[in-house]
């Protein structure tokens, strides 16, 4: 369903042009004109499958930006989600400068965030424990909200945020439309909907079980400004006859298209912008080789049926993961192997694993070939072809020009041979960006953990989960990443990843935990067993040696 067809606000509209959207994602053709109607939804749809435009947009469309109070309000696990989602909806709200969106979370100094309350916001995007502390300071009133959203609910569940939602919605009022999406349906999640959800139209998104085979995947981890230079190494190395890049957008189909070009190669590129002849002619190219390179966009890319293409380039990750098996089976084909290479930058690393668990397939990583390995590669590709040369013959011509040459010059025939390669490859490969070594720590396991110590334990009604909801709500650390929680009755242990561990300290000071401020420090022995004394923390033994 094209976006056209939702009877969307037409600001709405040129801001999704303007980010390079086609069509509508399933969840997105589902959910949208529910919304529109002013009906409570339950959306069960996953990361990555469109579901913060299929609320945003109905946000935004019922926003009365005069009135500068907050009229919606969008809950989610963690401080990084939240930062997202607010970027979504301000490149959502483009055209509609009166309409402010603010996200609230833990690690940000809340007298800023209580400045900008102030100052006027229409759309609060937040995670539960923030949003809770505005609302026990009274800098925050709901009065006027007219939707809530609870975003991954399920993840919230998780997180020990349960009360604090359900606090959240008994504080706003009982005429307002609330919207729920969350990956999975738990019985908690089904209370919660009955409880504070009126009449809800459920929306799904079904996925089928896709599996991939003669294909071999891998992945690069690379940031964002160096895909460019990583896909021209891959092309040099590989030298594909023919080869298809995926990008999500119409506007990066278009600038890798100009790219490519500038750079010397055979490149063209299809999305929906374009007239079916021109469409109908770069096909035509690519299909006879005259067009080496392929950059589509998923939509565009549908009509491709061409069998013997030799690597597919995932450019961006796909925002389904359903895409990802319908872009790589573009390789592969009439029983011949295939190539996929996936370009991992920031938050796709996440994305990646759904990708792995949804094929039920090991997507391997590589390194990021150097220069070297592309001049190498080079000079192989050059030296096969003067061995092919020589071997066809025909050059007595050229011996006799070169003897005369280099009886005229100072410089031998291993000078002038040196001198052609030199050339031939020099001139390609200069200007070349350097491409920066990166890891996004996308096989985070419990090695390399720290332990913290925390002074709260059972006695104080507190849970693992409440634990789990407060590191991640305030640090942003995925939930996922915590390690083990283990609570005894007076204090806890918490395991955290070495490198985040000083974020998570600083960002804990000072913070409260159903109602208790807790302090957190480094643990530095075993932790309490049954019957000992516990861990000393690294302050506890600076005092002693005071």
């Amino acid at each position: 369903m094209k976006f056209e067809e939702l009877n969307i606000d037409e600001r709405i509209m040129r801001a999704v042009e303007d980010m390079g959207f086609e069509e509508a994602s399933p969840i997105q053709a589902q959910a949208i004109p529910q919304l529109l109607e002013g009906r409570d939804v339950i959306g069960q749809a996953q990361t990555g499958t469109g579901k913060t435009a299929a609320y945003s947009i109905p946000v935004l469309s019922m926003i009365k930006p005069e009135l500068k109070k907050p009229q919606a309000v969008v809950l989610c696990p963690t401080r990084e989600l939240a930062v997202q989602v607010a970027d979504e909806i301000r490149k959502l709200a483009k055209y509609m400068s009166d309409i402010k969106v603010l996200p609230v979370y833990g690690g940000q100094e809340i007298v800023r965030q209580i400045k900008s309350l102030k100052n006027g916001v229409q759309i609060i995007v937040g995670t539960p424990g923030r949003v809770m502390d505005h609302m026990r300071r009274k800098t925050v009133k709901f009065d006027d909200v007219k939707m809530v959203v609870l975003d991954e609910a399920d993840e919230m569940l998780d997180m020990g945020f349960r009360e604090d939602m359900e606090t959240i919605l008994s504080d706003t009022p009982e005429e307002r439309q609330t919207v729920m999406f969350s990956a999975t349906m738990p019985k908690p999640i089904l209370d919660i909907a009955a409880k504070f959800l009126n009449s809800p139209q459920v929306v799904k998104v079904v996925r089928k079980e896709l599996t991939v085979k003669n294909i071999d995947q891998y992945y690069y981890e690379v940031r964002q400004k160096n895909k460019t230079e990583l896909l021209c190494r891959l092309v040099d190395i590989y030298n594909p006859k023919l080869s298809i890049v995926f990008c999500n957008t119409k506007k990066q189909v278009d600038e890798l298209i100009s790219e490519l070009k500038g750079r010397g190669y055979f490149a063209d590129g299809i999305h929906g912008d374009m007239k079916q002849q021109q469409r109908d002619r770069v096909m035509a190219d690519f299909r006879s080789g005259k067009t080496e390179i392929l950059i589509a966009t998923d939509v565009a890319a549908r009509g491709i049926d061409v069998d013997d293409v030799d690597i597919v380039f995932n450019y961006d990750l796909p925002q389904d993961e359903e895409y990802y098996v319908h872009r790589i089976g573009r390789t592969g084909r009439a029983g011949r192997g295939g190539v996929a290479f996936s370009f991992v930058s920031g938050k796709e690393a996440y994305k990646l694993k759904d990708i792995e668990h949804y094929c039920k397939t090991k997507i391997m990583a590589k390194p990021v070939p150097s220069m070297d390995d592309v001049k190498n590669t080079k000079m192989e590709q050059i030296f096969s072809e003067i061995r092919e040369t020589v071997q066809n013959g025909g050059l007595s011509e050229y011996v006799e020009y070169i003897e005369n040459q280099l009886n005229l010059e100072d410089y031998t025939c291993m000078d002038l041979a040196a001198a052609l390669l030199k050339m031939h490859i020099g001139d390609s490969l200069s200007d070349r960006m350097e491409v920066e070594d990166v890891h996004y720590d996308l096989n985070a396991d419990r090695r390399g953990m720290v332990r913290l110590f925390i002074n709260v334990g059972k006695k104080d009604k507190i849970k693992p989960g409440n634990i789990l909801g407060a590191i991640a709500g305030e640090s942003g650390i995925p939930g996922k990443l915590v390690g083990s929680i283990d609570m005894l009755d007076s204090y806890t242990f918490v395991e955290v990843p070495s490198r985040y561990a000083d974020a998570v300290l600083e960002a804990m000071e000072n913070v409260t935990i159903n109602g208790r401020t807790i302090n957190m420090e480094k643990a530095t022995g075993a932790g309490k067993k049954k019957g000992r004394t516990p861990a000393r923390t690294e302050k506890t033994k600076s005092r002693k040696k005071k």
